[in-house]
């Protein structure tokens, strides 16, 4: 609320005392002028690619791993779940100079597949999965083998149609996470075409030395609307699927 009001205001009426916070007029210039201010637009188009090139390659691969770990029986299946789950532990930090050094050998820099490629694999979303699929009764495999199925196209039709709940909580997760990314997309990129909406805003506060607040404030208001629409729009899913997520083990 606060940062919605601070965008509305002149710059005076930022440091009013007591605060004011429904501002007197709106000041709407606010928006237009931050926009005009940096390419923001570019940024906005490249976080969206970047955040649906996220999503829909986390319900890929992490779906793919999770109904192999959760309900395929081979050798060595929970040795290979206990070093992913290993991996949690690891905080990013760790492997982010290999990972820069690997998509710098491939040309990756300043590209969409260094922004997207090393962000579509998650320990977590393949863990919570594996939890949610374990849910569902295995009866529906065996009915499905009899019927011809194999198990490529069993967990296409009937593990992720059950699985809308879990999915969605991925889905959100992935979504909000690769659009408030920083650290790896202002590694990767050195051109501004290829900023996305966080580190624009940040080179955009430092260009202007940090105290443009009613711009900077309209900026992260029109960051924020992408990732409020899609948690209200995937609300109720979200809730069971963490509710459901991990009844048994």
């Amino acid at each position: 609320v606060w940062m919605v009001s601070t965008s509305l205001k002149t710059y005076q009426q930022v440091f009013t005392w007591p605060p004011e916070w429904i501002p007197r007029p709106f000041v709407w210039e606010n928006y237009a002028v931050a926009m005009r201010a940096a390419p923001f637009a570019r940024y906005y188009l490249n976080t969206v690619i970047l955040a649906l090139g996220v999503v829909l390659g986390r319900l890929v691969v992490c779906s793919l791993a999770a109904y192999s770990l959760g309900r395929l029986t081979f050798p060595g299946r929970d040795v290979v779940f206990a070093l992913l789950v290993t991996t949690m532990m690891l905080p990013d930090q760790v492997t982010l100079v290999p990972l820069f050094l690997v998509t710098k050998q491939l040309g990756w820099l300043n590209s969409y597949q260094g922004l997207i490629v090393p962000n579509l694999v998650s320990a977590y979303n393949v863990f919570f999965l594996r939890q949610f699929f374990r849910t569902i009764p295995k009866d529906l495999d065996d009915a499905a083998r009899i019927d011809g199925a194999g198990r490529l196209r069993t967990l296409v039709s009937i593990v992720l149609p059950l699985s809308v709940p879990a999915l969605t909580v991925v889905t959100l997760f992935s979504f909000t996470s690769a659009w408030g990314s920083f650290l790896w997309p202002l590694i990767v990129t050195t051109r501004s075409e290829m900023r996305t909406i966080e580190v624009g805003m940040a080179f955009f506060a430092d260009a202007h030395g940090g105290i443009e607040y009613p711009m900077l404030m309209a900026a992260n208001t029109v960051a924020l609307i992408p990732v409020a629409a899609v948690f209200i729009a995937a609300q109720r899913n979200f809730v069971s699927g963490i509710a459901l997520t991990g009844l048994k083990g």
